[in-house]
């Protein structure tokens, strides 16, 4: 597996995969921090198109993601993550309209659980599910990293777009 950190707005990710197609992406913060495996390679140079991709989603040019990607999960999380790729930009569905989607609506729970252990956040746009009174569910890189993500793409109720100065956490890699 290969990996890099890649410096974005919402701190440095990391970026990790097999060279060909994405399999990780894990913010520096939040419960959804993720550390290299001692086995893996660093390699600066890979993921040419992820970071083309990430840098223009957060230049605010890029509304949707076009890259291999070979996450890891069972069926039903797989279901879920493919739904996940369907929701547009700046838009939000709840939990229930996810479990709809994916053909399972009394699921709301499971999907809740899939939703949280997607592997490929930002990618694919776990953030764009919120609670069904509107209010900002749990998040792998935290709930400011969310309100902050929803922001950027101008999601309706979520705020105006952001600004970096508005970034209430450090942008640097962990130590």
């Amino acid at each position: 597996m290969l990996f890099l950190f890649h410096p974005t707005p919402i701190g440095d990710l990391l970026v990790a995969g097999d060279g060909n197609a994405l399999s990780l992406i894990g913010f520096p913060q939040g419960k959804g921090r993720r550390e290299p495996h001692p086995d893996w390679d660093e390699d600066p140079s890979a993921f040419a198109a992820v970071r083309h991709q990430l840098d223009a989603y957060f230049g605010g040019t890029l509304r949707r993601f076009d890259l291999p990607l070979a996450p890891r999960g069972t069926e039903f999380q797989l279901a879920v993550w493919e739904a996940l790729t369907h929701i547009p930009y700046g838009e939000t569905i709840t939990y229930s309209d996810l479990a709809i989607r994916i053909g399972n609506p009394a699921a709301v729970r499971a999907v809740g659980a899939a939703n949280g252990a997607n592997p490929i956040p930002i990618v694919v746009p776990c953030h764009r599910v919120i609670g069904a009174d509107g209010s900002l569910t749990g998040f792998g890189g935290g709930l400011d990293t969310k309100r902050w993500l929803l922001r950027h793409e101008g999601a309706a109720g979520h705020g105006e777009r952001a600004e970096q100065s508005e970034l209430p956490f450090s942008t640097g890699r962990p130590t």
